[in-house]
C-alpha cells in the first residue's frame, strides 16, 4: 500500500494525539486481529511503562514507546511502513527525536534479529520481518550503528517486544497527557530556537 507523507494524518495537538491514543483501544496490529495478543492501546501503555521504569529521565524515548506503533492505526494493513506513517503523523508535535525513534523501532527489529539470531520475537513480529526487510546485510549493520539513536532504538525495541502481555494493567492513558505535554513544548521551544537562530 503506497501512502505518501502528505496523506498521513497529523497530529499537531496533544488534545488530538490523545485522541488517536485512545482511539487505539480495540484496534490491533492486523485488521483480523490475528496479531499480538494486546490491542493498540495496551501494548502502547505496556511499552511506555517499561522505559518509563528503565529510562525514568528519557521523556523523549518514553513518548517514542507510546506512540510507536500508532501508524497501524493511521494507516490500518500497512505493516511494513507502519514506523514511517507513525514518525511523520507526530514528529510536527513531539519533534525529531521521538520521530527518530519511532522511525527506527522497525530497523532495530531488523538489526537484533541479525545480531542475536537466537532471539525470540512474537510470532506476529517473526511474521512482519520478511515483509519489513528481512534480517540485515552486513552494509546494513554498520549503518544502523553508526546512527546516534541507535542505541536508544535498540532499547525501545526491546521494550516493544516485551509489551505485549495480555491482561497487563500499564495504567491508564491519561497519566501520559503531562508528559506528552512537556516533550511537545520541548519540541516546539527547540523549533522556535532554529527559526531565529
Amino acid at each position: 500500500m503506497a501512502v505518501t507523507e502528505s496523506e498521513v494524518p497529523e497530529v499537531d495537538s496533544v488534545e488530538r494525539l490523545m485522541d488517536r491514543l485512545h482511539a487505539c483501544r480495540g484496534a490491533w496490529d492486523t485488521p483480523d486481529r490475528s496479531g499480538d495478543p494486546v490491542d493498540l492501546h495496551d501494548h502502547a501503555l505496556q511499552t511506555a511503562a517499561l522505559l518509563r521504569r528503565s529510562h525514568p529521565c528519557d521523556k523523549e524515548l518514553q513518548v517514542a514507546g507510546l506512540v510507536h506503533d500508532l501508524g497501524h492505526l493511521l494507516v490500518p494493513g500497512d505493516d511494513a511502513e507502519h514506523a514511517g506513517h507513525a514518525a511523520d503523523a507526530v514528529r510536527p508535535l513531539l519533534g525529531d527525536r521521538v520521530a527518530r525513534l519511532v522511525r527506527l523501532h522497525v530497523p532495530a527489529k531488523r538489526y537484533l534479529a541479525t545480531v542475536e539470531p537466537g532471539r525470540a520475537l512474537s510470532p506476529q513480529s517473526a511474521l512482519t520481518l520478511g515483509e519489513q526487510g528481512g534480517l540485515m546485510g552486513a552494509a546494513e549493520v554498520r549503518a544502523f550503528e553508526a546512527d546516534p539513536h541507535a542505541a536508544a532504538a535498540v532499547v525501545l525495541r526491546q521494550a516493544d517486544d516485551a509489551g505485549k502481555v495480555a491482561g497487563l494493567d500499564a495504567g491508564v492513558m491519561e497519566d501520559w497527557r503531562a508528559v506528552l505535554e512537556r516533550v511537545a513544548a520541548g519540541a516546539f521551544a527547540r523549533t522556535a530556537a532554529r527559526r531565529t537562530g
